[in-house]
C-alpha cells in the first residue's frame, strides 16, 4: 500500500508540474538565457545523476576513472554511443583484471 501510495504521489507531482509549465507559459520564450537554460538543462541532470554511479559502479575507483577517461575521449572524437560504451566497459574490465 505504501509503494503504490509513493508511486502515485510521484506521478501526481511529475504531472502537475508539467501540466504549470504548460498553462502557465502561453507565448514562445524569448529571452536568450532562459532558451539556453531549458536547451542544457537535461544534459546537465544527466550528467548530474550519471557521475556520481559510474565513479562507484567497481570496486576500484581507478578503473571507474580510466572507463571515464577513455568514453570523454571517445565522445570528443565524435565516436557513435554504442562504441563508445562498449569501449568504455572494456577498458574498465581491462583495468580491474590488471588490477
Amino acid at each position: 500500500m505504501r509503494i503504490t501510495l509513493s508511486i502515485m504521489t510521484m506521478a501526481l507531482v511529475t504531472y502537475a508540474i508539467r501540466a504549470l509549465s504548460l498553462t502557465l507559459v502561453r507565448k514562445k520564450i524569448t529571452n536568450r538565457f532562459i532558451r539556453s537554460l531549458l536547451y542544457y538543462l537535461p544534459y546537465a541532470v544527466l550528467a548530474a545523476m550519471s557521475f556520481p554511479a559510474i565513479l562507484y559502479c567497481c570496486e576500484k575507483p581507478a578503473a571507474a576513472l580510466c572507463g571515464t577517461a577513455v568514453a570523454l575521449v571517445l565522445s570528443f572524437l565524435e565516436k557513435p554511443l554504442t562504441t563508445v560504451a562498449i569501449i568504455s566497459a572494456l577498458a574498465v574490465l581491462t583495468v580491474s583484471i590488471i588490477l
